[in-house]
């Protein structure tokens, strides 16, 4: 199988230039916030649920561990080793073929390709933002099939770096408030979030 699996929400929607697009299109969209679940529904699909990547890709892992093999990029060096360290005390037998940071530097991309294609796993996960994990995923999936799955910030909340929202906050579908109130950083991406929602009521997409 060779399939890239790219985690779909609003500010996604909002940023997708056309090579984006056309790499949600050819491949498998999942719906990783409100915002996705939202718009799908709009186009009439009702019977769909928000399916979060940080969850995602733990639940393959706890399903597959003994019988797969996985491999991991993205994040910060000291996090990838953690969330590596966490997931082999978590899941004993776990195959881990490989992993590494998410900062490639001239040269990384084709040594990391090639490490791919010598370990073979099955599943290849990717915490490296938009759109720069779907370009990698794209260029390692043409050289070596496997499932490639696209996680923005996971490592970083597995490992303990950043902590996910309460429950509270999940339950309400309002994990974006909590991120902006933990991170006032973010307001500046936030602000784009009104925009895409007022399009969304007056169905501009």
């Amino acid at each position: 199988m060779n399939k890239l699996l790219v985690a779909v929400n609003a500010e996604k929607i909002y940023n997708a230039d056309q090579e984006l697009k056309e790499v949600i299109n050819q491949n498998i969209g999942y719906p990783d916030g409100v915002g996705a679940v939202w718009a799908l529904k709009q186009k009439g699909i009702n019977d769909v649920t928000k399916i979060p990547g940080v969850e995602l890709w733990l639940e393959i892992v706890r399903q597959h561990h003994i019988d797969k093999k996985f491999y991991f990029i993205g994040a910060k060096e000291e996090v990838i080793q953690g969330a590596v360290s966490k997931l082999k005390r978590e899941f004993p037998g776990v195959q881990v073929v490989g992993f590494r940071n998410g900062y490639l530097k001239d040269g990384d991309q084709e040594i990391l390709i090639q490490n791919i294609e010598a370990t073979r796993p099955d599943y290849v996960f990717v915490a490296m933002g938009s759109p720069t994990q779907e370009r990698l995923m794209i260029a390692m999936s043409q050289r070596f099939p496997a499932v490639y799955l696209g996680l923005g910030g996971s490592f970083d909340i597995y490992s303990g770096k950043t902590k996910r929202a309460p429950e509270i906050f999940i339950r309400y579908k309002l994990e974006w408030l909590y991120r902006l109130l933990a991170e006032p950083k973010r307001a500046a991406r936030q602000i784009k979030l009104v925009d895409f929602a007022w399009k969304m009521i007056n169905k501009k997409y």
